[in-house]
């Protein structure tokens, strides 16, 4: 009884110890990452803040209203950006836990997707840097009174500039979502294109708790969102025609 137990909970115990690796080796890469970069900490404030920067008055500069925040504020950042360089080694991770249980044809069209994934999440980062972000900061810099000053604080422009990177990252990840739905056949396309009303809606919705409290700044995410559901319905349907005729190749096979 005794043998038999152990014999299933080995398999069991492989996996946790498997999984316990791969995290501390994601870890390990963040932090290694991190290391390289600290010393660049506040120049990489400087590159993160200059949307902002760039629209301030003549004279005006950010402020820290806490005394540790000129110092925990690029510590933080900087943390964030060795998670994001840190992306394709913990999607290399994840992969390397789960592949084992896949098919080949399953690992065949994997491979392509966190690639793809990845190059997503690292172009809605850009996105929204270099198009959205001086949009924003220059529709809020000139849109209050001019007897107002603005000088806006380090810490609160990095919640927000966190907030918006994360935002566009995982918007910029919907084509896969969309393909990935399709191709496990939760969904056809054509299902997906009968609830276009819906996403919509909830693309809006997403942006409303993930972006400053304007229409504004909602619509720059939940349009964009839109935009690439379309495109990953678009997509989707190629993946469709593809299950099709693989499906009757299979039935005229066996006939």
């Amino acid at each position: 009884m005794t043998n038999s137990n152990n014999d299933g909970n080995q398999p069991l115990l492989a996996h946790i110890i498997e999984l316990r690796d791969r995290l501390l080796r994601a870890i390990y890469s963040i932090g290694i990452i991190f290391c390289g970069l600290f010393y660049f900490a506040n120049d990489i404030y400087e590159i993160v803040s200059k949307p902002i920067r760039d629209q301030l008055p003549e004279g005006s500069t950010m402020i820290a209203t806490d005394i540790t925040a000129t110092f925990f504020a690029p510590f933080k950042l900087t943390l964030m950006v060795s998670f994001f360089l840190a992306m394709p080694v913990l999607l290399h991770q994840t992969w390397k836990f789960i592949s084992p249980g896949l098919y080949a044809s399953e690992k065949r069209l994997a491979i392509p997707m966190l690639i793809s994934s990845v190059l997503l999440f690292y172009a809605g980062i850009a996105f929204a840097h270099f198009i959205i972000f001086p949009v924003i900061m220059e529709f809020f810099t000139h849109i209050g009174p001019e007897s107002v000053a603005i000088t806006p604080d380090i810490t609160q422009y990095l919640s927000i500039s966190l907030k918006l990177f994360f935002a566009f990252g995982l918007a910029f990840e919907i084509p896969i979502a969309v393909m990935l739905v399709i191709w496990s056949g939760a969904a056809s396309a054509a299902s997906l294109s009968e609830k276009r009303p819906y996403i919509v809606i909830g693309c809006f919705v997403f942006a409303m708790l993930l972006t400053p409290p304007d229409p504004f700044s909602q619509s720059m995410l939940a349009i964009p969102m839109w935009m690439l559901f379309e495109v990953g319905l678009l997509f989707g349907r190629l993946v469709d025609k593809s299950k099709k005729e693989k499906s009757d190749k299979e039935i005229e096979s066996s006939k």
